[in-house]
C-alpha cells in the first residue's frame, strides 16, 4: 500500500456542503492520507465543512470547473511531493473504499493511470455519448466519464502542464493527452452509490450533451491524441 506521505486525495466541489463532510471523514478514516477539497467557488458551506472534517481547503478566486479544479490539485501536490494523486467527486457517488482496488495497478508499475469504471450508471445519453467517442478517438475504455481515478507522479506531472489546461471536461481531452504521451490507462470495476442530490453538469438535458459532444469532437479532431499507441492492461 502506499504510504500516507506519498498518497493525496483531491476532491473538487461546487456547493457540496450535504456530502464533502462525511466523504472527508471516511477517507481519512479508512486511508490516513491527506485530502484537499478544491472549492471551485462555492457559495454554501462546503469549505467550512470540508476545513472541519480535516481537508486541506484550495480556494479557487474564478469558477474554473471540475477539470480546472483537479488540474489545481495536482500542481498543489506536486509541489507538495506527492507521489499519488487519488480523484473523486464530492457528490458522494464514488466509495473511499475502492481506493485500494484503484491503487492496485499503480503500485503494481502496471498502469500510470487508473480509472475506476462503473458503466452500469450510465444514462442512454451517456452511453451515447460514450458509443460515438469510442468510435472517434479509438478509446477502448468502458468509463469514459469516470472522475475516480489514480494517477501516478508521470501522469500528475503530464497533467499538471499548461498544455493540460483550460479542458472544459475532464474525460476524452485528459485520456487523448494520456495516450498522446504514451501513459498506460487501465480500468478497474468498482461500486458507486447514487447520486444525493443535483444532477450531472453534463447529461443533465440533450442539449447539454450536444453541446458537450460538439465540443468535445472538436477538441478530438485537433488531434491532441494523435501519434501515439493508447496502451491499455487488455492490450
Amino acid at each position: 500500500m502506499a504510504r500516507p506521505d506519498h498518497l493525496i486525495t483531491l476532491i473538487p466541489a461546487f456547493n457540496e456542503e450535504t456530502t464533502i463532510g462525511a466523504l472527508v471523514n471516511q477517507i481519512k478514516q479508512r486511508w490516513n492520507c491527506s485530502v484537499v477539497v478544491i472549492d471551485d467557488c462555492s457559495t454554501d458551506a462546503t469549505a467550512r465543512i470540508a476545513r472541519d472534517a480535516g481537508a486541506t481547503i484550495l480556494p479557487l478566486t474564478l469558477q474554473l470547473g471540475a477539470w480546472g479544479a483537479i488540474q489545481t490539485g495536482l500542481r498543489y501536490a506536486l509541489r507538495q511531493g506527492y507521489r499519488i494523486a487519488i480523484t473523486l467527486d464530492a457528490d458522494g457517488q464514488h466509495e473511499p473504499d475502492c481506493i485500494g482496488e484503484l491503487l492496485k495497478p499503480v503500485l503494481a508499475n502496471q498502469a500510470d493511470v487508473t480509472i475506476g469504471a462503473y458503466p452500469e450508471r450510465a444514462s442512454r445519453a451517456r452511453r451515447i455519448a460514450w458509443s460515438y467517442f469510442r468510435w472517434l478517438t479509438g478509446l477502448k475504455l468502458e468509463d469514459i466519464t469516470s472522475g475516480f481515478r489514480a494517477y501516478n507522479h508521470a501522469a500528475m506531472t503530464v497533467l499538471a502542464c499548461p498544455e493540460a489546461s483550460l479542458l472544459d471536461y475532464q474525460d476524452v481531452g485528459v485520456l487523448l493527452i494520456l495516450r498522446r504521451k504514451g501513459l498506460r490507462v487501465a480500468e478497474v470495476p468498482v461500486s458507486m452509490q447514487p447520486r444525493l442530490r443535483g444532477t450531472s453538469r453534463v447529461f443533465r438535458s440533450w442539449w447539454v450533451v450536444g453541446q458537450y459532444m460538439l465540443q468535445t469532437s472538436v477538441l478530438c479532431l485537433a488531434r491532441i491524441g494523435h501519434g501515439r499507441t493508447f496502451t491499455t492492461l487488455d492490450d
